[in-house]
């Protein structure tokens, strides 16, 4: 038998969730064959067949949580679909010579949760560090295996005798019952959160819990830009196979104020400052399963069409459902336009560790007063920067702003570098 384990799931990832089985037990399966899906708090992935065979045994079920290295279910290697009729028999037949020998089966019984049952690393790492003895903890999950659930019983019903014992002369206090869900109406619908929008949900929180974040807004004329795009975008798609988007002038205009400001490019670590002198702008993209920020790296090194083409790549895969862990990680700045789904004005927040984020919005026309006191009809769009306080200033997020204003009022300033 073959086994099929959670693969490694990527930096700091260490647990998933089993979305789908793409194929049931007594089915075959060629080697590289994509046979269960699984949910991580970033992307979803599958998991492969490592060899040609028919699925022997799925040992977890959709829903369930799994970690890294733990058994998912087993190939018969080489075996195939035809051969499952004459199993059973044999099975029968393992399964009466068992029986025959009741006192060997006893014995070893105690053994299947200590030591033939494996643990999965956070069960053992639970039990090393508390000091506990596997054996003498009674597995409830599938095939007797101990859970942390188990784990933490064992530690709970400890720390209670050791109260109760500690501290008799004291009353005791009613025990504090944890909420139950609320009944669901008649015209309600209860849906488990996927584990991307659990993920996506304690980030934001841990965001605002930790950061003391602000929002600076500004406004900035798409006059120019608009032109330049209405003038260059044929010849721009002819040549370089991409079209000419706004977001590439946004993130050239970024890019040249976190050179000037330093700060907002950077991220706080315990009482330090780290500085990266790379720019890795992630682009926030809406998904049917959720927001993911895919990155694109080295943004001073890309022309403008490379960065076109690096956001439509990772856009595509990210609604495929076929976007990596490595996709995802390294940003140091992000970009967010809610403009495409109407947004007038927001305040984005921050995509922790980074110390900012840029808000795009739609862009309206609105009267304008020009410099000669004319008044004008003029495209403009809002845009909202939020900071970590902690690291930014008010001076410098303000001033950071109104460089990428100057440079999208006035695009030539990008192509100068200016």
């Amino acid at each position: 038998m073959t086994d099929i384990l959670v693969p490694t799931l990527g930096e700091s990832v260490t647990e998933a969730t089993v979305a789908q089985w793409l194929k049931k037990e007594g089915e075959s399966v060629n080697a590289d064959e994509p046979i269960v899906e699984l949910e991580t708090d970033k992307v979803t992935l599958e998991v492969n067949a490592p060899e040609a065979g028919v699925i022997s045994k799925i040992s977890v079920q959709e829903g369930d949580n799994v970690e890294v290295g733990a058994l998912l279910g087993q190939i018969d290697a080489g075996a195939s679909a035809d051969d499952k009729s004459e199993k059973p028999a044999a099975k029968e037949g393992k399964k009466e010579e068992v029986k025959s020998e009741p006192v060997e089966e006893t014995k070893d019984a105690s053994k299947d949760t200590s030591e033939d049952a494996p643990l999965s690393p956070a069960v053992r790492k639970m039990i090393n560090d508390n000091g506990l003895d596997a054996s003498s903890i009674q597995g409830t999950g599938k095939d007797g295996r101990i859970t942390k659930g188990d784990v933490q019983a064992v530690l709970d019903d400890g720390a209670k005798s050791s109260s109760s014992s500690s501290s008799s002369s004291v009353p005791a206090q009613p025990e504090v019952k944890p909420s139950t869900p609320r009944e669901t109406g008649p015209r309600e619908e209860r849906v488990k959160m996927t584990r991307l929008r659990q993920t996506v949900a304690s980030r934001l929180k841990d965001a605002q819990n930790t950061a003391a974040i602000l929002t600076t807004f500004n406004e900035v004329d798409m006059t120019a830009i608009m032109e330049l795009r209405k003038d260059y975008k044929d010849a721009f798609e002819k040549k370089h196979n991409a079209k000419l988007g706004f977001m590439s002038f946004f993130v050239k205009a970024a890019v040249n104020a976190l050179k000037e400001f330093p700060s907002v490019n950077a991220e706080i670590d315990g009482d330090e400052i780290i500085y990266k002198n790379f720019y890795n702008v992630s682009i926030a993209v809406s998904t049917p399963q959720g927001l993911v920020v895919p990155v694109v790296r080295d943004c001073d090194e890309k022309s403008m069409a490379e960065i076109e083409g690096a956001i439509v790549d990772l856009g595509t895969k990210a609604r495929d459902g076929k976007i990596a862990m490595s996709d995802m990680q390294g940003g140091t700045f992000t970009i967010t336009n809610g403009g495409v789904f109407g947004s007038l004005l927001s305040t984005p927040i921050l995509n922790a560790p980074q110390s900012a984020i840029l808000g795009m919005h739609k862009i309206q026309q609105r009267p304008m007063v020009m410099p000669d006191g004319s008044i004008e009809a003029r495209p403009m769009m809002y845009l909202a920067l939020s900071y970590d306080h902690r690291i930014v200033d008010g001076r410098e997020s303000v001033s950071f702003l109104v460089r990428i204003k100057e440079a999208l009022e006035d695009p030539q300033r990008l192509l100068l570098d200016l």
